[in-house]
């Protein structure tokens, strides 16, 4: 039976397109990775930190660019400090003023500990004094009564003259006096040692005014503590190293608080973000070894592990592939980079990964 010319050129293209097919399955056996490993690519990525000021102001001066790298703790920006500053000169000579008046009042304190004792003291050696010289008025005026009267009866008896017995007279008087004077004396002794003894009130005082001052002292200090730590904040630092990626704010612009200044992305916790196909999802879970890959580092694979998995599947990225270019849903699913040695990889390069879920696999490099 002869065939016409069209039905052979068919028989001839369908020959083709059949050798075709088998030959593009037979590249992707050879392509695809064994049974155990999933590849994927994506791009690195990192968490991005906003570095903020907490109070409003001006920006004096922005220390990086955008690229630069930093460490924690470097200061990155700092704000227009006056007001602050003032307030912290403020606060300082207020703490410096209420020191001094503190010193004072402790060296007042500790003279009136020391003079109060000696006071009381010499209060009541005066006190004992002036009862021993009443006690002997006394005695002398109780005496110089008794020979006045015994005389002023012998002076009336005429056994001794008249004159004598005026004199024992003038004599129990003065001693009478002098018994007043020194009753006067004992009683002016008696009121000092009283005195003396408000002594104790005095130091009592005294203390009450140092525990006022101490009080006043420790408001100043927090006050000064508090304008310091202000003052403080006004420098921005990078909470931790990393590499600035974008310089929001320029030198001279009004910010509010908690305005982002700068941000940074910490190349010590980068991951790449990439996306499995619905299909492969199911083989995945968090800790699963990762092996990365990049065209800036051939040949050299840094070690990741699964860390994240999205939870709703969604458009294949237009920069990702898969090998079966049909997929359209896609898991994005993030590989965490166990180091970033000497900061090679940085945000925005673009990685293949191969995961492994299946243990006793060879690792073998991403073929796309």
């Amino acid at each position: 039976m002869k065939l016409s010319k069209p039905v052979v050129l068919g028989i001839g293209a369908a020959a083709v397109l059949v050798a075709a097919v088998l030959g593009w399955r037979l590249v992707l056996a050879h392509r695809a990775l064994p049974e155990g490993l999933i590849q994927v690519n994506g791009r690195i990525e990192g968490d991005q930190v906003s570095v903020a000021s907490k109070l409003a102001g001006r920006i004096a001066e922005l220390k990086v660019r955008e690229g630069d790298s930093v460490q924690a703790g470097q200061v990155l920006a700092v704000m227009d400090a006056a007001q602050i500053q003032a307030k912290v000169e403020q606060a300082q000579a207020a703490v410096t003023a209420l020191a001094s008046q503190r010193a004072a009042v402790e060296t007042a304190l500790g003279a009136l500990r020391r003079q109060v004792p000696l006071d009381q003291a010499a209060a009541d050696t005066g006190v004992s004094q002036a009862a021993a010289v009443k006690t002997k008025a006394d005695a002398a005026r109780a005496q110089a009564e008794r020979d006045a009267q015994r005389l002023e009866d012998l002076a009336q008896r005429g056994s001794v003259p008249v004159q004598r017995a005026e004199q024992a007279r003038l004599a129990a008087t003065a001693a009478a006096a002098d018994a007043a004077a020194a009753q006067e004396a004992l009683a002016r002794a008696k009121v000092m040692s009283a005195q003396a003894g408000l002594g104790a009130d005095r130091i009592r005082a005294q203390e009450s005014q140092l525990a006022a001052v101490t009080a006043q002292q420790a408001q100043a200090q927090a006050t000064l503590a508090e304008a310091q730590s202000v003052l403080n904040d006004l420098s921005l630092k990078a909470p931790s190293a990393g590499v600035v990626v974008t310089r929001v704010r320029e030198p001279g612009e009004i910010v509010g608080a908690g305005s982002p200044i700068v941000e940074l992305v910490d190349l010590d916790h980068l991951y790449l973000k990439a996306y499995v196909p619905e299909a492969q999802i199911g083989r995945l879970r968090l800790g699963l070894p990762a092996q990365v890959w990049t065209d800036a580092f051939p040949g050299q694979a840094f070690a990741a592990t699964v860390k994240n998995i999205g939870q709703r599947a969604e458009f294949t990225p237009k920069e990702v592939q898969t090998p079966d270019e049909r997929v359209k849903l896609t898991y994005a699913v993030k590989l965490y980079l166990d180091q970033n040695p000497e900061h090679r990889l940085t945000p925005g390069v673009p990685a293949d990964a191969v995961v492994r879920w299946k243990d006793g696999v060879a690792w073998q490099q991403p073929r796309w």
